[in-house]
């Protein structure tokens, strides 16, 4: 086994076809089905299974492919690094952050790390907090923007911000509704709010029973846009950020209304590993990243006026 042969199986497995994968990386299909046979050898299982379409992993190959992602990150660090020693400030840094924030700091941090290291590259993974500080434990990502983070002995956690949480109610409705709700009064409606272990789920799970209340379901979904669909339609009621409502098509929709006495929050933090060395380079482009991404959020929030009056109560 050698690396080429576990980037020739990464490639087949992510794009799901030996002929695509043969295209992309300009070899010929004889000589990758070769490679990917003698891996298959040499683990003595088959790796993925065959079909008139395609390919899809089996359980071996789906167990390789995390590893395998893990190895070869490593091996591109190890190379950035002896790069960085000799060229200065090149490289990739690979953020995990939750999807309500891809749209509001994606540009702005590629803008931004284009003007200060313009040989270098940043890519992004997302997914719901829990997922991308897991992707963070294995190597995928070199950094992740997730909320209810904790500091441990794999991660090292930097707060940026306390993001509000609001509750949303069908805007057709919205007579019904008070200006705000407290805390206590949360608990009597039913919410169409992520399972565990998505942060905004624990975080008002945590915050009722704190106060000897429980969360009414009335159903779990996780993408934020059904969510806020569902809750249009009259199908219960939303625990969000406005980052996360706003990125909704359905946003001007709904009644959004804080959660007060006391304010639900929750916090967003840069997260590293404490596993894995940090050249100069990437503890320079984490803090880039953790600047950018805090100004932006704020920005974001700051023009959405019923946060104003609130930040100014």
């Amino acid at each position: 086994m050698d690396l080429k042969q576990l980037e020739y199986f990464r490639h087949v497995a992510e794009l799901g076809s030996f002929t695509n994968a043969a295209a992309f990386l300009s070899v010929g299909q004889p000589t990758l089905s070769r490679q990917i046979a003698e891996l298959e050898t040499e683990f003595g299982q088959e790796l993925f299974d065959r079909n008139g379409r395609g390919v899809v992993l089996t359980q071996a190959g789906s167990q390789l492919l995390e590893h395998t992602r893990g190895i070869l990150t490593q091996v591109t660090r190890a190379r950035q690094e002896l790069e960085n020693r000799r060229s200065g400030d090149v490289g990739q840094v690979t953020l995990g952050l939750p999807s309500s924030l891809g749209s509001i700091v994606t540009v702005p941090l590629i803008k931004a790390f284009g003007n200060a290291f313009p040989k270098s590259r940043l890519a992004f993974s997302e997914g719901l907090s829990a997922y991308v500080l897991e992707w963070l434990s294995i190597g995928r990502i070199d950094c992740a923007l997730a909320y209810n983070a904790s500091a441990s002995e794999d991660f090292e956690v930097v707060p940026l911000l306390e993001d509000q949480l609001y509750l949303i109610a069908p805007a057709a409705r919205s007579k019904k509704y008070p200006a705000s709700i407290s805390l206590h009064e949360l608990a009597d409606y039913p919410l169409v709010i992520p399972g565990r272990p998505h942060a905004n789920r624990m975080t008002v799970e945590h915050a009722l029973s704190n106060i000897g209340r429980k969360i009414a379901i009335a159903y779990e979904v996780e993408c934020i846009s059904a969510i806020v669909d569902l809750v249009r339609q009259g199908h219960g009621f939303g625990v969000l950020s406005l980052n996360a409502i706003k990125s909704s098509p359905w946003a001007a929709q709904v009644r959004i209304m804080p959660i007060v006495d006391p304010l639900l929050t929750f916090p967003l933090s840069m997260v590293t590993s404490t596993r894995r060395p940090k050249s100069l380079f990437v503890r320079k482009a984490i803090t880039l990243i953790g600047k950018i991404a805090r100004e932006e959020i704020v920005h974001s929030l700051s023009k959405h006026p019923r946060n104003r009056r609130i930040q100014a109560s």
